[in-house]
């Protein structure tokens, strides 16, 4: 059965840096394109942005642009969500998502916390 596993969350400074990483198995990794969304308390679930199956190319929010970055590594079966210049309100929980068969899939999410 499909699995996705977020790690790499935690608590960080305003302007520091973290790396999720979301292993995925039970599916053809390298065949799908890959996302991650967040969920900040009391709002909704946005796509933070995307990787595509095989040319690697990416697409993201207008929020992260330019400070967050998507890799994945087929190899691994894992998509990685570089943060950079975190600012309070990055603080959600992130989630990697996949869409197999036609049906979505969720990892349970890692918390990111951006705090003084």
């Amino acid at each position: 059965q499909v699995q996705l596993v977020e790690s790499g969350g935690g608590l960080v400074q305003p302007g520091g840096s973290l790396r999720l990483s979301c292993a995925a198995s039970g599916f053809t990794f390298s065949s799908y394109a890959m996302s991650w969304y967040r969920q900040a308390p009391g709002k909704e679930r946005d796509l933070v942005g995307f990787i595509s199956s095989t040319s690697g190319s990416t697409g993201y929010a207008d929020s992260v642009k330019g400070r967050f970055t998507i890799s994945r590594d087929n190899n691994k079966n894992t998509v990685y969500l570089q943060m950079n210049s975190l600012k309070p309100e990055d603080t959600a929980v992130y989630y990697c998502r996949v869409a197999v068969g036609g049906q979505v899939y969720w990892g349970q999410g890692t918390q990111v916390t951006v705090s003084s």
